[in-house]
């Protein structure tokens, strides 16, 4: 079963270049412990929120964007075989100055519980993160699902709700700090692709004056708390499926 490794790092803004370098030579190692696919992207619409932010995620500086990125494995035995392979792989130590502040990176391994279109063509993303209930998996796959019928309306390609299953806590950031988890609750990693930003961006201003017009909407039955859910615009930086 598909699984993926989830990523989200705060990267000196004038380090860009230099970033797009560093991960197109990790892939290059990632790919030879059996990873399938590595995206990165960088953070173009990235909101400050009043209860939770991708900038506070990773405690990101004002000279910093937001990368949001992951690697696509096979399952999950291969993506944990990759990381003892990785600490004693002498390779290592020919990459690239690792160029962010590698502690503040969260990061953790996810497997998907809704996948709907298709993960290739995407001119953009919208990234998620979020804490769902344990006892609510269903409900939000079911939820997922009539999301994933809007937001194909409105042009997305492309829709993955990843649910964690091996996140750990970190000395910094994390997580489970990051979406301010409470206790019960599963850190979430997901993403809708859409073909570029003008199409998320009017799909976006449609579902919003739809969500004016509903003033009886009952939002009791959202399995999850949406007001520690943060979501942000994200261009594609490097994808292993187009790399030379």
């Amino acid at each position: 079963m598909t699984y993926f490794t989830g990523m989200v790092a705060a990267v000196p803004t004038a380090n860009k270049d230099k970033y797009a370098a560093h991960v197109a030579a990790a892939w290059k190692l990632f790919k030879s412990y059996g990873a399938t696919r590595m995206v990165e992207t960088w953070g173009v619409d990235v909101p400050r929120g009043k209860v939770t932010d991708f900038y506070g995620a990773v405690n990101a500086g004002e000279d910093e964007t937001i990368a949001f990125s992951w690697i696509e494995w096979p399952d999950k035995a291969t993506a944990d075989a990759s990381w003892q392979r990785m600490q004693d792989d002498p390779a290592m130590k020919d990459l690239p100055e690792m160029p962010f502040d590698g502690s503040r990176m969260i990061f953790g391994g996810f497997a998907p519980i809704y996948d709907a279109g298709t993960r290739n063509g995407a001119g953009y993303y919208q990234g998620f993160l979020l804490a769902v209930p344990e006892k609510n998996k269903t409900l939000y796959a079911e939820m997922a699902d009539k999301g994933w019928k809007i937001s194909e309306k409105g042009g997305a390609i492309g829709m993955i709700e990843n649910w964690g299953e091996d996140v750990p806590s970190g000395k910094v950031t994390d997580f489970y700090r990051a979406t301010k988890a409470e206790k019960g609750e599963v850190p979430m990693f997901s993403w809708t692709a859409w073909p570029d930003r003008a199409t998320c961006d009017a799909a976006s201003k449609t579902m919003e004056a739809e969500m004016d017009d509903m003033d009886d909407m009952d939002i009791s039955d959202i399995p999850f708390d949406g007001m520690r859910m943060m979501w942000a615009g994200f261009e594609p930086l490097f994808d292993s499926a187009k790399a030379a």
